[in-house]
């Protein structure tokens, strides 16, 4: 079963990860909404710029470092997804803490390279 991820620090840059993971995630049939700093369109997803009610979110993916993560904690925490992927250069104690006091699994991994191995 196909289950909703939040790409949280999407880039509408071709040459970032999330944008590439964003592809991906479309690619191989994975629902996929998304959180940036500029609104636009990748691959059919629509880029928000505000913090969205979403509705179902299964992962959250973060593209964001430590520090521009703050101010989501509540935000992801309230979506209550089944886990957080850190991807390269985003892990953080502090939300690593947060996430496990609201029994939300998460994990250091790559996206793109879960996708590549099925192991998303």
């Amino acid at each position: 079963m196909k289950k909703k991820t939040l790409v949280l620090g999407a880039s509408l840059n071709t040459t970032r990860y999330s944008n590439l993971a964003i592809n991906r995630l479309v690619r191989h049939g994975q629902p996929t909404v998304a959180i940036g700093l500029r609104k636009g369109t990748v691959e059919g997803v629509e880029i928000k710029t505000e913090k969205y009610p979403f509705k179902d979110i299964d992962t959250v993916t973060l593209y964001l470092n430590a520090k521009r993560q703050k101010e989501y904690y509540d935000y992801i925490i309230s979506l209550r997804p089944s886990r957080v992927i850190f991807n390269p250069g985003t892990e953080n104690p502090e939300l690593y803490d947060l996430l496990r006091n609201n029994n939300i699994a998460f994990e250091n991994a790559c996206t793109l390279v879960m996708l590549s191995s099925q192991q998303y």
